[in-house]
């Protein structure tokens, strides 16, 4: 990584040498200045548009173009701080005035309903995060927008196990398993992403996400019932230009990031862009003596633009990203007292073995891990994406390609002894998406959306799932006083290896429109109809440990792990739709309600089936598709030239709501997926910002959230009540998991001109806080599996020169907090539980420049 570092750097020369080289004598000189208080603007980009003959400002903000053309032609000027501009030549002697960049958010351009919309007048409630805020916060993967978004929710214990929700919905809480469909959509430049692990992808030349919340499945090809992030990086772009950028940090941080982007022909231009970092681990290991938890990611991502004419537009993308961490691995948070007997507590167990957890606190980042933290992930894809306008609108055409592979290996026990020795989910996963979709006007009030889309996933374990205990297993296994149990070598090796495969089909076509009813007052209905297909072929044969004809001794055996195989085949077709009465009493207010029924896809357990009086419960092989009812009105307003201010309340009622529970057997691998009958999320949302002059920019946000089990009869008892009369409990009225009621976020960032080493530009300082309450971590609520409030503060200070070099110091939690990100409970409930710490105070300097 240091070595890729020296030679970005070493080749800067190289790449911006020539840029400026003259195409015959012919002179044009020229001024520029800032419009407000006509001082000279140093390091402005001057180039004639359509070539890459250009200049850059002196310390006096003048500039010399050297040209054979003929007068007028158009100059295109940019500089850090000021809005992009073309000025007409038509003399040689020039003076410029530029206007400093209004950053207020009603400006904002957002995509999400196929055009191109300012936010503000978007009936839906978005939130939008540039690409240089993205990359100012460090927030280089979505796991650090939560911390820019409150509605934003996102669990990982690693890239497989990832929840990412939007206002507490969108997919299981805890452990992954493959059979179930996000509720959220993850789209890259209109690719739908389709597993969890997506969103472990580094943002790589990112022009902004905008997060929609609320059911978006007539607008989007993949149906999206709790909401979508909307991912759009830069395109090339014909005019030569790149940038490069160097980060170093505590905790050996690094990291490298370089674009470039320039035309290869009259209509053909190319992009290329490039991520690297790496970080030791956070936590310690006392058993390997080593840290774990670390960073080591390489991303890349090709982009050809193609465009004959102005009605045609093409791209071509590619991108590869590889992530192999020393980790994931979690110290034990606590230990519950169950309801089982004495001799089968934790603390009974491991003071039998002659075992002590080396350790207080899960915050004293120290684990005990006797087998090794593996987590490769590895994702990629190709696209081709064409635009074309067509009468008064675009058809589009997105073909993609995009796979996975997990590699991963996890001491599930969270403890130095060998309990399970094995955990290893290897998967690969494939899919093909195709999407056509018509946007435009139908006529003088009528416009819309209407689209096509199919989606075609193969996931397969690769080549197989192992889960294998050890020798100290017999002892957490013991369910009774027989001394059968320590017999010698009972479960050494002992172990399952379970091969599956899921075959999905996805195909949908849906609708939307926005009639203009009168002036101001437009309605907005949509339609889509679903089909879903699902078919599963589940295998688990159990294998080592003593070879024994015993039939005792098998029972016990057969009492941790058992063979397993079912079939299922999963079919579901629906209709769904939303409708939205939009009223824009001026251009300052906008309101807006809207009412929706959608349905996430069907779903299938392929993590191990629970068994009862030693049968396997094949009816829960097939979990059923959730039924969402929503509800919500807003407001939009911007009260003056420069603030936002809006407003939401929503109310989401889910029947037969899919959630992911534990059970007490090891041999249910990751859990299994049920159906709770209804739970209800309502809610309000506050957000806005304030630009005060060019100088001082303010921004909050503020959710409360309120997610109830309203009806869960038969769901699983928590974790302190494992081994009591009944196994199953009503937790109706029960609070959902992962929300908490309060959360929000504020930022500041003051800029104030000046000079730093003969360089014109901007000092800046700028801070962001974050905020949650309270929250369950257990699907079925607990009094122990609750994480405390947290805030996080972050910071950073530095300097935007205006030729475009970019200096700052960083930090996130600059107070060092410490915080839980979730707390689960270990397999085989013995009533420890795993603490997953969020990062501790990190550091470090960014340099950046761009050309």
């Amino acid at each position: 990584m240091k070595k890729l570092v020296y030679f970005l750097f070493a080749i800067f020369p190289l790449l911006t040498q020539g840029q400026n080289a003259p195409l015959i004598n012919a002179n044009v000189k020229g001024i520029i200045v800032d419009k407000a208080s006509k001082e000279p603007v140093v390091g402005a980009n001057v180039s004639i548009k359509g070539t890459t003959n250009g200049a850059i400002t002196d310390i006096n903000g003048e500039f010399s173009l050297s040209t054979g053309q003929t007068l007028p032609f158009t100059l295109v000027i940019r500089s850090v701080g000021y809005q992009p501009q073309e000025y007409l030549a038509q003399n040689k002697e020039l003076k410029i005035e530029l206007s400093a960049t209004q950053t207020s958010l009603q400006e904002l351009v957002v995509t999400s309903r196929r055009r191109a919309e300012k936010v503000q007048e978007v009936p839906i409630p978005i939130s939008i995060i540039r690409g240089q805020a993205i990359e100012d916060a460090g927030a280089f993967n979505v796991n650090r927008l939560k911390e820019l978004v409150p509605t934003v929710q996102l669990y990982a214990s690693n890239a497989r196990n990832t929840t990412l929700n939007i206002r507490g919905l969108g997919s299981t809480y805890g452990l992954t398993n493959d059979g179930i469909d996000p509720g959220v959509g993850f789209y890259l430049d209109g690719v739908y992403l389709a597993r969890p692990a997506a969103t472990a992808l580094d943002f790589i030349d990112i022009e902004q996400v905008e997060v929609l919340r609320g059911p978006q499945g007539t607008l989007f090809g993949k149906n999206t019932t709790s909401g979508a992030f909307n991912i759009t990086s830069r395109l090339p772009e014909f005019r030569p230009s790149g940038s490069f950028e160097v980060s170093y940090g505590n905790y050996g941080y690094i990291q490298a990031k370089t674009s470039l982007t320039g035309p290869l022909g009259k209509n053909l231009a190319a992009r290329i862009s490039f991520s690297g970092t790496q970080r030791n681990g956070t936590l310690y290991n006392v058993a390997t003596q080593s840290d774990i938890n670390d960073i080591n990611n390489l991303g890349v991502r090709a982009q050809f633009l193609y465009t004959p004419n102005d009605k045609v537009k093409v791209v071509l993308a590619g991108d590869f990203t590889d992530q192999k961490p020393d980790g994931y691995g979690w110290a034990v948070a606590g230990v519950v007292k169950t309801q089982r007997a004495d001799y089968r507590q934790f603390n009974a167990i491991i003071a039998d073995l002659g075992y002590t957890l080396p350790y207080k606190s899960a915050f004293e980042r120290k684990v005990d891990l006797d087998t090794k933290s593996q987590a490769d992930n590895q994702l990629g894809g190709v696209s081709l994406n064409g635009d074309f306008k067509l009468g008064n609108g675009t058809l589009t055409s997105t073909t993609a390609y995009r796979y996975w592979e997990w590699v991963p290996l996890n001491d599930r026990d969270y403890t130095g002894l060998p309990v399970f020795t094995i955990s290893a989910g290897n998967s690969f996963h494939s899919q093909w998406s195709q999407e056509f979709r018509y946007s435009g006007k139908f006529s003088e009030r009528l416009s819309g959306v209407v689209g096509l889309f199919g989606l075609w996933q193969d996931l397969n374990t690769d080549p197989v799932h192992t889960e294998e205990a050890g020798a100290a297993q017999w002892r957490f296994a013991q369910s009774s006083t027989s001394p059968l149990w320590a017999t010698p070598g009972l479960f050494d090796n002992y172990g399952i290896k379970t091969t599956y495969g899921i075959k999905s089909t996805g195909l949908a076509a849906y609708t939307q429109f926005d009639w203009e009813v009168i002036p101001k007052l437009h309605i907005l209905p949509g339609l889509r109809y679903n089909y879903d297909k699902k078919i599963v072929d589940y295998n688990r044969v159990r294998y080592g440990g003593l070879q024994t004809e015993d039939p005792a001794l098998i029972a016990l055996k057969n009492g941790v792990y058992s063979n397993q195989t079912f079939h299922t085949d999963a079919t579901e077709g629906n209709f769904s739709g939303q409708i939205s009465a939009q009223y824009r009493f001026n251009p300052k207010v906008n309101a807006f309600a809207t009412y929706s029924v959608s349905y996430k896809p069907i779903g299938v357990n392929v993590g191990g089936l629970p068994t009862a009086n030693g049968q396997v419960l094949l009816e829960l092989a097939e979990v059923k598709p959730e039924a969402v009812n929503h509800k919500e009105i807003g407001i939009k307003t911007n009260p003056g030239q420069n603030a936002v201010l809006n407003f939401t309340l929503y109310q989401t009622d889910i029947k037969d709501f899919q959630t992911q529970v534990q059970t007490p057997e090891p041999g249910v691998n990751r859990g299994y997926l049920a159906n709770a009958e209804k739970v209800r999320v309502r809610g309000i949302e506050i957000d806005g910002n304030l630009t005060v002059g060019n100088s001082l920019r303010l921004n909050a946000a503020i959710a409360y959230t309120d997610g109830k089990y309203v009806k869960f009869t038969n769901a699983p008892v928590p974790l302190e009540e494992v081994g009591g009369a009944q196994a199953f409990k009503d937790i109706s009225g029960g609070d959902l998991p992962g929300i908490s009621k309060f959360s929000g976020s504020a930022g500041a960032e003051v800029a104030r001109k000046g000079t730093l080493i003969d360089l014109k530009g901007n000092f800046f300082l700028g801070a962001d806080i974050f905020y949650r309450s309270e929250f369950s971590s257990s699907p079925s609520p607990s009094q122990y599996l609750n994480i405390p409030a947290y805030a996080l503060l972050n910071a950073r200070a530095g300097f935007r020169a205006s030729n475009g070099i970019t200096f700052f110091l960083w930090s996130r939690n600059l107070t060092n907090t410490d915080y839980y990100e979730q707390l689960l409970a270990a397999p085989g409930s013995y009533g420890q539980y795993a603490g997953i710490v969020g990062d501790p105070r990190t550091y470090g300097v960014t340099l950046r420049y761009s050309f």
